[in-house]
């Protein structure tokens, strides 16, 4: 992302003036660079096609979608994971080809399993015994399928974004033989086909050694019970870099090395190799947003605390009160020194209601200034919510100094919309 001071010290992205758009079209807003976009899914098509193996890239549409979003993924030749109705009518509103839509849940219920196959998905995860019956029930003819298993391993990063430990709500364990126990249960079924196996185990993956280990379990237990597949799906969980302390995954030599290990052991075990998939969210849209708040309320306690409170809160940005996490501010309408440790909360009634517990910003900082809360993209507008019936923000995609708005700020009126009076 390109995020950088002008010749009169205000905060641009790709060419285009922050401090214009915040006030042309208020805050909160969360902004995007759409070439980063691009740029991102461009690079792992590049390193897959460079490994000479069978791929298919997906976006995980959790991380952020939109009509335009999902756009922008057809566009750049990606499939496309939803886990729930509303990403499956998201996807079909905007367009995309529903073959190509694979459709994820640990919970799915009747009414999604019925719409999803009204609309003729590529394929559903399992992720569940009772979820093999009820999709066997509902279908009128052949469906594809893809077991997510769990793998008993730990990835190193934070215990609420872990997925493929033992104790998960996620997947099928291959250690206590639930997953032998879906595989006999498949091939039971009138209308499912067994195409592959899928596994994630957690977020914020910084290295490769989680995502080796797992596949080689998930190998060599395929192997064992003489189970061939179309399709490994290696799930996502890729790492993106919030604060200088994060590393991003290497995208260049992370892939590559997944890959190559993969063959060994597919080599080793005289196995066939099969089409390879994975489905990042995160890392391809994290790094490419940011926030921008207007400054309101600077309360400083001397020998205590300076809190510079802002005009959205944890109604736009939940994760620091949900994970924890760490992000950086800058300020967007002039380029001083950032010389001072301050907390930057949100307007919310909650203590919890913290954007950034230390952070780095000028001691001119002011009411009326604006901030820019650097990437944002992942796990913010998705995860908005209207507590305090707070609207949800607008959100505009920057390419070549030009911004179009993709989403509309939420009126007054939406927000009662249902009410009954």
């Amino acid at each position: 992302m390109t995020v950088e001071y002008n010749q009169y010290g205000e905060l641009t992205m790709d060419g285009t003036n922050l401090k214009v758009l915040a006030q042309s079209f208020g805050t909160p807003t969360i902004v995007y660079d759409e070439k980063q976009i691009r740029n991102q899914m461009r690079r792992y098509h590049d390193t897959f096609q460079k490994s000479n193996v069978p791929y298919e890239l997906s976006y995980a549409s959790k991380a952020f979608t939109c009509i335009q979003m999902v756009k922008l993924a057809e566009e750049e030749n990606f499939e496309l994971d939803v886990v729930s109705m509303g990403e499956l009518y998201t996807a079909i509103e905007a367009g995309f080809d529903p073959t190509r839509i694979h459709f994820h849940g640990n919970n799915k219920t009747k009414e999604e399993i019925q719409y999803a196959l009204d609309n003729n998905i590529g394929y559903f995860v399992i992720d569940a015994l009772d979820e093999i019956e009820m999709i066997d029930e509902y279908a009128s003819s052949k469906v594809d399928v893809l077991l997510r298993v769990n793998p008993g391993v730990e990835a190193h990063t934070h215990e609420f974004i872990q997925t493929g430990q033992e104790k998960s709500k996620f997947g099928l364990s291959i250690k206590h033989g639930l997953a032998d126990k879906a595989i006999t249960q498949i091939k039971e079924t009138k209308h499912l086909n067994l195409k592959g196996i899928h596994f994630h185990i957690g977020s914020q993956i910084e290295d490769t050694t989680g995502m080796i280990e797992t596949a080689k379990i998930v190998l060599n237990w395929l192997k064992e019970e003489n189970i061939e597949i179309e399709l490994l799906n290696l799930g996502g969980g890729f790492s993106v870099q919030y604060t200088e302390k994060d590393t991003a995954f290497n995208i260049e030599t992370g892939i590559p090395e997944i890959v190559e290990n993969i063959k060994k052991q597919c080599e080793a075990l005289d196995y066939p190799l099969p089409k390879l998939s994975i489905e990042p969210g995160r890392s391809i849209v994290a790094e490419a947003g940011v926030t921008l708040y207007e400054v309101g309320t600077i309360k400083d306690i001397p020998d205590v605390n300076k809190y510079v409170s802002v005009d959205g809160g944890m109604s736009d940005h939940i994760r620091t009160a949900l994970y924890g996490a760490e992000y950086k501010a800058m300020l967007v309408n002039r380029d001083d020194v950032a010389d001072e440790t301050v907390t930057v909360a949100g307007k919310l009634c909650e203590s919890g209601d913290i954007i950034i517990h230390e952070a780095k910003l000028p001691s001119s900082v002011k009411r009326g200034d604006y901030l820019a809360v650097l990437s944002t993209g992942a796990y913010h507008y998705s995860m908005a919510s209207n507590y305090n019936q707070m609207q949800k923000p607008a959100v505009f995609f920057i390419s070549d100094g030009k911004a179009r708005e993709v989403i509309k700020r939420q009126s007054l009126r939406q927000l009662i919309i249902n009410d009954v009076k």
